[in-house]
């Protein structure tokens, strides 16, 4: 009798196993990236959706159109671009058993800003998978994916001399994750966007709860970046606080050591992980997403 019910409790299992649907996917884009092109994200929706069969994908778009997208990603306000995201994704009815996220270089940091600001409120975030993110911001900006190289070397000039100015950190995105090791205290309390979500002033208790609940942190980082400046920001490390020359990791900064986000208990737990890939900014090959992404994390 015991293996019987044994036996129909597998075979139970096993139909619920195989009627359920794959958890959905979330992307958000890159600075002079675009969430829906066929050579962009549009793209990169089109291959999840055929390595896994069933899956509902949807990648933010800010604003009406690609072009105001693509804008987007220079001047709307990292805050607003999460208000706004929150909203939408709250209201997503295939998302309201929970999803995983995917995020491109600083579409990475706004992620994980929405996850800590608004996770409470939201379905379950599960796996958060990081790609080229600067989650201690950037200090320096080789390139920046825009048309024009006179563009980035306005922005460039910006951000050395008036990143902390208010009217650039409102009107410029890459302002607000501009993080000057040599004025960590201006950086502290002028950020209106990086310094707040990495707990740098105030330990906001919201934002490392919500952190915690994912299963999966994910970081990848590109080892032969040319774009972020320190490379080693797409691991959670940075410069040592007072010069812009050696760097420190994530364990030794005094976010992990103080536990401001919660990465430290959540790293002794298991559920941080830091992965490489060998070439530029965003190039990975299919085979390895497959592998160590999709297999370990999305299905």
């Amino acid at each position: 009798m015991k293996l019987l019910v044994l036996l129909i409790s597998l075979i139970h299992a096993l139909i619920v196993w195989a009627g359920q649907t794959p958890t959905p996917i979330v992307l958000w884009h890159g600075m002079g990236d675009t969430c829906c092109a066929f050579y962009s994200l549009g793209g990169f929706k089109t291959f999840l959706e055929k390595q896994i069969p069933n899956v509902y994908v949807t990648s933010l778009r800010f604003g009406n159109n690609t072009i105001e997208d693509r804008e987007s990603g220079f001047f709307m306000n990292p805050n607003d671009q999460i208000d706004y995201a929150c909203k939408v994704l709250a209201a997503d009815p295939n998302l309201q058993k929970g999803f995983n996220v995917i995020g491109f270089s600083q579409g990475c940091q706004f992620l994980r800003g929405m996850i800590q600001r608004c996770g409470h409120k939201l379905p379950p975030v599960k796996s958060f998978i990081s790609l080229g993110g600067q989650h201690q911001g950037v200090y320096g900006l080789p390139h920046c994916m825009a048309v024009s190289h006179k563009t980035c070397d306005y922005i460039r000039e910006l951000l050395n001399y008036a990143a902390y100015q208010s009217w650039l950190q409102s009107s410029l995105v890459q302002a607000t994750y501009w993080h000057d090791p040599l004025n960590e205290e201006e950086y502290m309390r002028k950020s209106i966007y990086l310094a707040d979500i990495n707990n740098e002033l105030a330990i906001n208790e919201t934002y490392r709860s919500n952190l915690k609940k994912l299963e999966n942190f994910v970081m990848v980082k590109f080892d032969s970046d040319s774009m972020v400046q320190p490379r080693e920001s797409e691991w959670f490390g940075f410069y040592t606080p007072g010069q812009g020359s050696q760097l420190q990791t994530l364990q030794q900064s005094r976010i992990y050591t103080e536990d401001r986000l919660g990465l430290q208990a959540m790293d002794r737990a298991g559920k941080l992980a830091f992965l490489s890939q060998p070439g530029d900014h965003l190039q990975f090959d299919e085979t390895w997403f497959i592998d160590n992404i999709i297999n370990k994390y999305l299905v």
